[in-house]
């Protein structure tokens, strides 16, 4: 969604919105997932100097919903009560900043319904008939003979459609098709992605039909003002809540500060009615179009949509309690490119948590704060006074450059591409330390001034990487903020400032805290996932208490953290002999060994590229755990795991033996 204008004033308004969710259902990761990109624009914006509204909100009024409460003795208004606190409690342990929480039984927004069903009936829009047809309960639409599957609902298969044949009030949308095409020609940024634009102008050029926006038959919605005895129509109502959220209500100065709305942001499954239909009744009403409507795809569970009879209907807040709600927000922007579907698994959430979050972003921090802590007296120093050197200049000028181009990213809501700029700040951090080697400098007074200079950058790129990876893991950090002893927060501190450097003052003195991101183990990760397996399947019945940051800690030396003799006489350990190895292509981190197990060759890869060159290894016996079941790592199956040692500050030493004792011998 580039601006067409280029970047837009500081203090600039940007009025947000998302679907509202039916509440004939609890939150689920599809709910989830849209909310949260909603919530990383928002926190974007915000750094970016715009005055920002974000909407949100519960879609009450239905047939479903009425139907619902009454199996469970309730009124509808009792159980959308039950409902929406799911949905506030969900939405709070994700950390989703909105800024008003919209219900279709709001006061304002019924009188914000009722006035504009005026408005467009006294501009000649909307007028009284018969309505005869079929309609599906489920998805609250009136659909056509041939939308039909074999004479079930598309959307909903399994659900049987009903026939109905009632006095209405029409729109006359097929007044609107001209409009709507012209508007939709002269604004390519109206719909996005690409691809949903095409679809809507294809089915527009097919021409409208009018639409029912009245119900007789239930008595559950908001009262037609034209007839007292019906309802208005659930989706006619919904749309509304956009106009309704900008303060309609409350006046001519309040409502123009803040509509059009700027993005709506909503699932690819409901276009039809926000570009097609909302559009013409705010024509209708004389009022202006959003500026954008952007459709996204789906969080897929293997493939295929989610599913509660299949059992693959995941629950948010267990993730969040199990994983950290910033874990899992950033690994459902990263890996999922917006506007297309993308898979969710455990699998993939736990291995982007290793790799990057603790490996790297984690590993950067740790390394650190604990170089300062060891060789500063915890202190963050002044660049040193003497020249920077060329890997200096060439580290600031890659990472002021890698800000500007996750900045640009961020603009078009492309959110995996904007996190893969700013880690090169991150990798980028970690490759620096490697390649300038902090404890060797320490080690002598005539290279203290390099030494200064090398921590200071290093700050300075966590300082750089907490701003901009604010609006996906906001409490993350937060810690990472204070960690540095910087005062404020990343998120007052604006996106300018990430476009900065030297900007710590020297002297700050850091507050070291535990890592952030702690691995999740081999033991941990076959807990997690069954944890959450289990607990997905019943997740209305869960307890109310806020989710840890970051998982579950590591058991201490008792207990469930020992093993017997006989579990570890599991692990195949095996002394092996590295005859190749070669770094993988697009993969900073990685290389390719071939190595040999006493007569058999094995292909193995490893994260240690940034501490070993192909060349150092070659030759070399290292240990290995030669049982491991086969991993595949950027395309290459990994026959093996190399083991390694940690120092604190995050160097690398590979295991060897001290003396040659012949490829394939076991390790006891």
């Amino acid at each position: 969604m580039q601006d067409d204008k280029g970047a837009r004033a500081k203090g600039e308004k940007f009025y947000l919105t998302t679907a509202i969710d039916y509440v004939n259902g609890e939150p689920h990761l599809g709910h989830a997932y849209e909310k949260i990109a909603a919530d990383v624009i928002s926190r974007f914006k915000r750094l970016a100097g715009y005055d920002t509204f974000f909407l949100t909100g519960t879609d009450e009024h239905s047939l479903n919903v009425a139907r619902k409460a009454e199996s469970e003795g309730l009124t509808p208004k009792e159980f959308c009560d039950r409902m929406v606190s799911l949905f506030k409690r969900a939405w709070d342990v994700l950390n989703i900043r909105y800024d008003r929480f919209i219900r279709t039984t709001d006061d304002d927004h019924i009188a914000t319904v009722q006035d504009m069903v005026r408005r467009a009936s006294e501009r000649g829009y909307i007028y009284e008939g018969t309505y005869s047809g079929w309609y599906c309960v489920s998805c609250e639409a009136f659909l056509r003979e041939d939308d039909l599957v074999e004479g079930h609902c598309p959307l909903h298969p399994s659900k049987k459609v009903e026939w109905v044949e009632e006095k209405n009030y029409f729109f006359a949308l097929s007044k609107f098709q001209e409009p709507l095409l012209r508007h939709i020609e002269e604004h390519p940024e109206f719909i996005q992605p690409e691809t949903r634009r095409n679809e809507i102008v294809n089915r527009l050029k097919e021409g409208l039909q009018d639409v029912s926006i009245s119900r007789s038959t239930m008595a559950w919605g908001v009262p037609m003002p034209l007839d007292e005895r019906q309802v208005v129509y659930v989706w006619f109502d919904a749309l509304i809540n956009y106009v309704t959220g900008a303060g309609y209500m409350a006046g001519p100065d309040q409502f123009n500060k803040w509509w059009p709305a700027d993005l709506h942001l909503i699932g690819k499954d409901i276009t039809w009615f926000h570009c097609v239909i909302w559009p013409a009744m705010l024509m209708a009403c004389g009022f202006p179009l959003p500026r954008t409507v952007f459709g996204h795809g789906f969080v897929n569970i293997k493939g295929a949509k989610m599913s509660k009879t299949e059992g693959t209907v995941i629950d948010p807040v267990t993730l969040a309690q199990r994983f950290g709600a910033d874990a899992l927000r950033f690994y459902l922007m990263r890996e999922i490119p917006f506007g297309r579907d993308g898979d969710f698994s455990i699998e993939g959430l736990i291995h982007c948590y290793n790799s990057d979050l603790a490996n790297d972003l984690g590993n950067l921090l740790n390394r650190t704060m604990a170089m300062t802590d060891k060789f500063l007296d915890g202190v963050i120093p002044g660049p040193g006074a003497g020249r920077a050197l060329a890997p200096d200049r060439a580290f600031i000028e890659e990472s002021l450059a890698a800000v500007r181009a996750a900045r640009a990213k961020m603009e078009g809501l492309d959110f995996s591409g904007a996190i893969e700029e700013i880690w090169r700040v991150v990798t980028g951090g970690n490759k620096y330390i490697d390649e300038r080697a902090p404890w060797s400098l320490a080690k002598s007074e005539e290279t203290r001034e390099e030494l200064n200079t090398v921590m200071y950058n290093v700050a300075e790129a966590l300082r750089i990487a907490a701003i901009t990876l604010t609006p996906f893991m906001p409490a993350a950090c937060e810690k990472i903020w204070n960690q540095l002893g910087l005062t404020g927060s990343p998120q007052d501190a604006g996106w300018d400032q990430a476009e900065r450097w030297g900007v710590i003052p020297p002297g700050t003195r850091i507050r070291r805290g535990s890592p952030i991101f702690p691995r999740i183990e081999e033991g941990e990760k076959a807990v997690s996932q069954e944890k959450v397996s289990h607990e997905t399947e019943g997740h209305a019945e869960k307890a109310t208490e806020k989710p840890a940051e970051t998982p579950t800690e590591k058991p201490g030396p008792e207990g469930e953290g020992l093993i017997t003799i006989d579990e570890f006489a599991r692990v195949n350990l095996r002394v092996a002999k590295v005859v190749d190895a070669a770094k993988v292509q697009g993969a900073d981190k990685l290389l390719r060994l071939e190595v040999d197990l006493g007569g058999e060759r094995r292909q193995i890869v490893a994260g240690i590229a940034l501490q070993y060159s192909p060349a150092e290894l070659i030759g070399k016996e290292i240990v290995v755990v030669a049982n491991l079941k086969p991993a595949k790592l950027r395309g290459l199956i990994s026959q093996g795991m190399l083991l390694a040692a940690v120092a604190e500050d995050g160097r690398l030493s590979v295991l060897t033996t001290d003396r040659e004792i012949g490829a394939g011998a076991k390790v006891r």
